[in-house]
């Protein structure tokens, strides 16, 4: 009896939910290492093999929601390049750090793709997650060379979306982000055949 192999499909909509999810984990484990809040306000969940750390903060959980949701949509539309989470002094507004997660369309699996009449991918769920893991753990190694933020920090996210994105009810346009005297990391890259994510940090060395 013959037997037929299943190959592996990611959808668009399952590739942008992928992405989206890196990056709840990605900008929990920030604001986690980089002491914006008290660690008593995150708790421990288990995610790509690893033990990651999640925000209780009602607030958080609802801002991060809400971006993630809209960013989700845009994704699956191409309209979004890249996504800036912002550390700022709160006495001066001065931007300490900024961590870029860049956002790139890749074209899948072209045969599944016609076959199925969508543009999928055949990348295993395993190996993304696994590539995901190892950049996470380099998110948590960051700790070890980032200046240490000596004062009162807040953060926000900024969306970099293509023109003539429709722009939900308060949300604004933001000015571009600038640090003096920046110091660049790149780190490694996860793709799931339809996407692939860059994670950058910029960081301000002291003067």
């Amino acid at each position: 009896m013959s037997q037929q192999q299943t190959k592996n499909c990611i959808t668009l909509r399952g590739s942008a939910q992928i992405i989206c999810e890196y990056l709840k984990f990605a900008i929990n484990s920030v604001l986690f290492q980089r002491g914006l809040y008290p660690p008593e306000t995150f708790k421990a969940e288990q995610q790509y093999g690893i033990t990651l750390l999640i925000s209780e903060d009602p607030l958080i959980k609802s801002f991060l929601t809400n971006l993630l949701t809209q960013s989700e949509e845009w994704i699956v539309n191409k309209k979004v390049t890249k996504l800036s989470l912002v550390i700022i002094n709160v006495a001066n507004k001065e931007v300490l750090e900024c961590w870029d997660f860049n956002v790139q369309y890749e074209d899948g699996d072209v045969a599944l793709s016609k076959e199925k009449n969508e543009t999928v991918g055949s990348k295993e769920l395993k190996k993304i997650q696994q590539e995901i893991r190892d950049v996470m753990l380099q998110v948590a190694a960051t700790i070890s060379y980032l200046p240490f933020l000596d004062c009162r920090c807040s953060f926000d996210v900024l969306v970099h979306a293509k023109p003539h994105c429709d722009i939900p009810e308060k949300w604004a346009e933001a000015e571009p982000i600038s640090i003096s005297n920046a110091q660049n990391v790149q780190l490694k890259t996860f793709s799931t055949s339809l996407h692939k994510m860059e994670t950058v940090v910029s960081y301000k060395l002291a003067d």
